[in-house]
C-alpha cells in the first residue's frame, strides 16, 4: 500500500529525514511512533502532499505520490494534529464544503456526509456550529471529513492527543471498525499503550531514520526474548548454575538469592526445554518466568542516545 524509499528532508543544517525507508502493508493498522523531532510529522506531510522532500520516493498503491499529487489526493485521507479554523460553519456545511472539493454535490453529498457523521458518532450534531464542538467531537468531525472521498489510505497525526480517556477509547473503537472495513490506516502517536493494543504493525523512527519496524506480534516476541528469565531455585543452586553455564543460548547470568536472572536468547519452546533440563539435573525450581516487557521499554531503549542495559534490576549483585 505505502512504500517509502530513501526519503530525505533538511531544514538548514538539520536533517529531519535521513534516508528513511518505510513500508505499510495493504490493510494494516500501522502505528508510527518516535520522540519529538524524530521526523514523524515531516513524513506525514510529505505523504499527504503538503511538503516536498529533498529526495527519495513515496508510492501509494503503486502511484508515485510526488510525481502525481492529484492522483495522491484521491487515495489518501489526512487527519492532522490540529483542526483548523471553521468558526462560522455548521457541521453539515463543513462536510458538504469538503464533499464539493471532490466533485460531490446535492443529494449525493448530503447522503455521504450523513453516513460518515453517523459512523463517527456525530449523528444529531449536523446543525451545531463547528467552533462550539468539544475537542473530541472536532476530532470525530475531522475523521468524517477525511473519509468523504472514500480514500484507500487514512493517515492520522496524533488523533487522540488531548482527549479524555473515555473519548480516546471510543475513538480507538471507531478506528478499529474502519480498519475492519478494509481501510489501511497509519497513526502517529505518543500513546504507545494505545498502539500496542490497537495496531497490527509498528514503525519506530528516531533522528529521521526507521530503527525498528514489523508486525506487533513479531515485535512483542522480540520484546519477550530480550527480557531476562527470572528463575527462582528452591534447592540445588550449584546444579542450576552448571546447566545455565553450559547452555548455548544463555548470554549472561546474574544472581540474587534465591533468584537467577538469565539473559536467554531462546524461544518459548526453548524456554520449556531449559526448564526440563534444570528439573532433570535435580534442581527444585519454584519460579520460572520472563521479566515483563513492553513496547514502551523498547521505545525508550531504541530512542535513547545513551547506552542502556536491558537488565534494569539486580545489577549490583552477581555470583559470577
Amino acid at each position: 500500500m505505502l512504500r517509502i524509499r530513501n526519503l530525505r528532508k533538511r531544514y538548514g543544517n538539520y536533517h529531519a529525514l535521513d534516508k528513511l525507508d518505510m513500508d505499510v502493508p495493504d490493510g494494516a493498522l500501522y502505528g508510527f511512533v518516535g520522540p519529538n523531532g524524530a521526523g514523524k510529522t515531516t513524513t506525514i506531510k510529505i505523504m499527504a502532499g503538503l511538503l516536498m522532500p529533498d529526495g527519495g520516493s513515496v508510492e501509494i498503491d503503486h502511484v508515485d505520490a510526488l510525481a502525481h499529487p492529484h492522483r495522491l489526493k484521491e487515495k489518501i485521507g489526512y487527519v492532522p494534529d490540529y483542526f483548523g479554523v471553521y468558526d462560522n460553519l455548521k457541521v453539515w456545511e463543513y462536510m458538504e464544503f469538503f464533499a464539493s472539493c471532490y466533485g460531490m454535490e446535492g443529494l449525493k453529498a448530503r447522503k455521504r456526509s450523513q453516513t460518515l457523521l453517523d459512523q463517527a458518532g456525530l449523528g444529531g450534531k449536523e446543525d451545531f456550529y463547528v467552533d462550539g464542538l468539544s475537542r473530541g467531537m472536532k476530532q470525530r468531525l475531522c475523521l468524517a471529513r477525511a473519509l468523504i472521498h472514500d480514500p484507500m489510505l487514512l493517515v492520522m497525526d496524533e488523533p487522540t492527543a488531548g482527549l479524555d480517556p473515555r473519548t480516546r477509547m471510543e475513538f480507538r473503537e471507531t478506528i478499529r471498525e474502519l480498519n475492519g472495513q478494509g481501510k489501511t490506516i497509519l497513526i502517529s502517536s505518543h500513546l504507545l499503550s494505545d498502539l500496542s493494543e490497537l495496531c497490527t504493525d509498528v514503525g519506530i523512527i528516531d533522528s529521521g531514520k526507521m530503527v525498528l519496524t514489523g508486525g506487533v506480534d513479531e515485535i512483542v516476541e522480540k520484546i519477550h526474548t530480550s527480557k531476562p528469565l527470572i528463575i527462582t531455585v528452591q534447592e540445588n543452586l550449584p546444579g542450576a548454575m552448571k546447566v545455565l553455564k553450559e547452555h548455548p543460548l544463555v548470554r549472561s547470568i546474574t544472581i540474587k538469592d534465591p533468584d537467577i536472572m538469565v539473559q536467554f536468547a531462546g524461544s518459548n519452546r526453548q524456554e520449556g526445554d531449559l526448564l526440563t533440563q534444570l528439573v532433570h539435573a535435580g534442581v527444585v525450581v519454584r519460579g520460572f518466568v520472563r521479566e515483563p516487557g513492553s513496547l514502551e521499554a523498547v521505545f525508550m531503549q531504541l530512542t535513547s542516545h545513551e547506552e542502556e542495559r536491558v537488565v534494569l534490576s539486580y545489577d549490583c549483585e552477581s555470583g559470577l
